[in-house]
């Protein structure tokens, strides 16, 4: 079916291929504000003669609710004064791909519009989007990889849940990290993840263990950044469903207990329009000016652009000095305890944000990545000297530890303001209070433990 790349069709394959039976269902889908595919499944036939070129329509809620779909207040996207009218989808046909784990179907992106045409600015991609034409206007392109971590349980998605998440086992009793005996263990799953990623067209390049019993990783190769955070959200919509049918489960909640949280590390370069890399040059260190400057406003203003990186109450907790997640925004050269971690070198040279856990929308932690670099290079930011020893000591600048101090940081952000605009900052702001609202208004296990008997 497929000649053009491997599981990535184009629409005149599509066709084809519905023709002759070989696909009958396609996936339009479009990213929440949580970093979740939306959508609705079509009819392959229908989608041909009908979605395409014409657009469909959804509900505008999907843009402003909270992770259980709830309708809250104080979004100016949406409200029960509004109606709650729709948003217009428009998919976006370079982005077909097979869906391997389910018969005859494949999944395209869209584009969210209101209905007058209109681009929707608080929509993740195109928030990302917008970050592309940002550096397209200094002829520059992004590139980005992020890496995944997950925890597997022996348990289904309905027993965890009927248990109300506790007692439940993990695939791998003990540290399997790098271990190819502990991750044999689980190899039907993750053989299948694997091979089914390869399958929709994305390049796997390895799989290894973890430092939680049943955690693991599996990397894919880099890519333009907005065409990473499309196949980032199939990879996570996918390891869930193919854990599921196999009667398991996986979570990428960043912190699932006390122990090792899990972590998404965003590796990000950039290149001319030529392909050229803009990071290295023929420095005795090998790096640009514009690197350095990049990498100085990642220091300076990720602290400012937290909670695109860390949305969740549950995102702070991962941040515990000697656990590998950053506490202090410091960069160091292949310096596992720094937020900013400089690897490569030549057309390789990268940072890698080791910020974000696996809880995050990819679209918003490689735009707040892009924005915050962009302003050092528009400010021609001067970068202090890499730090060379334990950045968990180190006397500097550090992440927020709540979701509410983040919030109050990205609402007052000026810099934010500038790269974003004042609806995508007050979108978002709303969005970590309504989480916030949440969280404070529940009742917890720690707090039944603590006062039950003993208060």
């Amino acid at each position: 079916m497929i000649t053009s790349t491997i599981g990535r069709p184009t629409l005149a394959e599509l066709r084809d291929a519905v023709d002759k039976g070989e696909i009958d269902t396609v996936m339009l889908a479009i990213t929440d504000m949580q970093g979740r595919l939306q959508g609705k499944r079509f009819d392959a036939t229908f989608f041909l003669n009908d979605v395409v070129g014409n657009n469909t329509e959804g509900c505008s809620y999907v843009l402003a609710s909270d992770v259980d779909m709830n309708t809250v207040d104080g979004f100016t996207l949406t409200s029960w004064e509004h109606g709650y009218g729709d948003l217009v989808f428009r998919p976006d046909l370079t982005t077909l791909r097979v869906v391997p784990w389910h018969d005859k179907t494949v999944m395209v992106v869209a584009d969210v519009l209101n209905t007058e045409g209109e681009l929707v600015a608080i929509s993740p991609r195109q928030i990302l989007l917008a970050q592309s034409d940002r550096l397209a206007a200094h002829g520059w392109k992004a590139m980005a990889g992020t890496e995944l971590e997950f925890i597997v349980f022996n348990d289904s998605y309905e027993h965890a849940w009927s248990a109300g998440y506790r007692e439940l086992t993990t695939a791998n009793q003990y540290n399997v990290d790098y271990s190819l005996q502990g991750t044999s263990r689980i190899e039907p799953l993750l053989g299948q993840i694997r091979r089914s990623m390869s399958a929709a067209g994305m390049t796997v390049e390895s799989l290894k263990g973890e430092c939680h019993p049943g955690q693991h990783e599996i990397a894919f190769r880099y890519a333009e950044m907005v065409d990473k955070a499309d196949e980032h959200g199939l990879f996570k919509l996918g390891a869930k469903e193919i854990a599921a049918q196999q009667g398991v489960s996986l979570t990428f909640m960043a912190k699932f207990d006390e122990r090792e949280g899990n972590s998404c590390h965003v590796h990000l370069s950039v290149r001319s329009e030529n392909d050229d890399p803009v990071f290295a040059s023929d420095t005795p260190d090998g790096h640009s000016d514009v690197f350095r400057s990049f990498l100085a406003g990642l220091v300076a203003y990720t602290r400012e652009c937290s909670l695109l990186l860390a949305p969740n109450v549950n995102s702070y907790k991962r941040f515990v000095e000697g656990s590998f997640a950053p506490t202090t925004l410091l960069w160091g050269l292949d310096n596992r305890t720094c937020a900013f971690r400089v690897v490569g070198h030549g057309a390789s040279l990268r940072v890698e944000s080791r910020i974000a856990g696996g809880d995050v929308n990819p679209y918003l932690a490689i735009a707040a990545m892009v924005a915050c670099g962009l302003r050092g290079v528009e400010e021609s930011l001067e970068l202090g000297p890499p730090l060379s020893g334990n950045a968990y000591v180190a006397n500097a600048s550090r992440m927020p530890t709540t979701l509410s101090e983040a919030v109050d940081l990205f609402k007052s952000s000026k810099m934010a303001r500038a790269a974003f605009g004042d609806d995508v900052v007050d979108h978002y702001a709303h969005a970590g209070s309504v989480e916030l609202a949440a969280f404070n208004s529940a009742v917890t296990d720690w707090e039944r433990y603590r006062g039950f008997e003993r208060l």
